[in-house]
């Protein structure tokens, strides 16, 4: 396999960038929230941060196969960090995209640049029973309820809120993320099995009230089963990175004495290639098939991070290995952005 899967003129600074900002210091970006802030930084420094911001905005204006290149070749090097800028760039696209200028005058520089973090909390408009809800009222609205996961905490300065309203329609806000005396609390930051550096906290909600200048958009009802349908893949990229992160470590321990490794990791990467190619295949030609190749991603990130910690064999144990975190992040890939769809094909993909 390649050295990057980034291509195009980038491809030297990107690989660059990772190999000497990133490489060194994985463990600790794993396990520090300030130093993963830092990190966080650095990619705004390096105009990292508003990739899906159109040019005219500020920003990138990438094409969605080069963000997830993008992210593919970051998430082999670090989940946290790789995960961390995803909610950051997600709230920044929506920040970009809404017909709010006074917001966009006030945070989207500062979001780009990396001066502004910014994370999300949307992913319980998946629920059948939503934990929060808001209403409409004289000038803005209320909301009331919990927000079971939300990453940054620390770290961002501001989250994109949403809940749902009466009418099915759910309403995104920009909230702070600092408590609010008698109205917004949050948690203690969550202990993760992984990804834990990235302060992953759930917020309390009571008669907590949003200005129409902090409102984002109104999205229509079912518009996050919509986006499932139309994008499931967004999340493989995560995986096929996690998975190539788990070659790095079986191509470094091949040797002579034992030919298995080398021919496990000759398998495994022939295997990676192959749902990477199927995967970018369907950017360009949508099926059905988009499910199932998430599970096959999934698998993959598991038994390359598998392979790497029996291949490190008792090292592997330390909290602070290399295959350790790569199996951890594994792990935390196969759940990401889960609908009950991309639940139902992972399952029949492992019977």
């Amino acid at each position: 396999m390649s050295t990057s899967v980034i291509t195009g003129h980038s491809t030297h600074t990107l690989d660059h960038l990772f190999q000497t900002l990133i490489v060194p210091q994985a463990a600790q970006l794993d396990r520090d929230p300030m130093s993963l802030h830092k990190a966080f930084q650095e990619l705004g420094r390096h105009g990292l941060l508003g990739l899906k911001v159109a040019k005219q905005g500020g920003g990138q204006g990438w094409n969605s196969e080069a963000v997830y290149r993008f992210t593919e070749q970051l998430a082999r090097y670090s989940g946290a960090l790789v995960f961390l800028q995803s909610q950051h760039q997600r709230c920044a696209q929506e920040l970009w995209n809404s017909d709010n200028l006074e917001l966009k005058q006030t945070y989207l520089q500062g979001a780009i640049a990396g001066d502004i973090g910014l994370g999300v909390g949307f992913s319980h408009l998946r629920r059948a029973q939503q934990p929060i809800l808001a209403k409409e009222t004289a000038g803005g609205y209320m909301f009331n309820g919990t927000v079971p996961w939300i990453t940054g905490f620390g770290i961002f300065e501001h989250w994109m809120l949403a809940a749902q309203l009466p009418d099915g329609r759910a309403v995104f806000v920009l909230a702070p993320f600092h408590p609010v005396k008698g109205s917004l609390a949050f948690s203690e930051p969550m202990e993760l099995a992984a990804l834990g550096s990235t302060q992953t906290v759930t917020a309390t909600l009571q008669d907590w009230f949003a200005p129409e200048k902090l409102v984002l958009d109104v999205k229509p009802a079912g518009w996050i089963q919509q986006a499932d349908m139309g994008y499931p893949l967004t999340h493989n990229f995560f995986a096929l990175g996690c998975a190539q992160g788990g070659l790095d470590i079986l191509k470094r321990a091949q040797s002579s004495v034992f030919p298995e490794i080398g021919e496990a990791y000759g398998r495994l990467t022939h295997e990676v290639c192959r749902c990477r190619k199927a995967t970018y295949g369907t950017l360009k030609n949508p099926s059905e098939e988009r499910l199932r190749l998430r599970a096959w991603a999934i698998e993959l990130a598991v038994r390359c991070g598998h392979g790497a910690v029996i291949v490190s064999r008792g090292a592997a144990n330390f909290a602070g290995h290399p295959a350790q975190r790569v199996y951890r992040e594994a792990l935390a890939f196969s759940v990401s952005g889960q609908s009950n769809g991309g639940m139902r094909a992972s399952l029949e993909r492992i019977l």
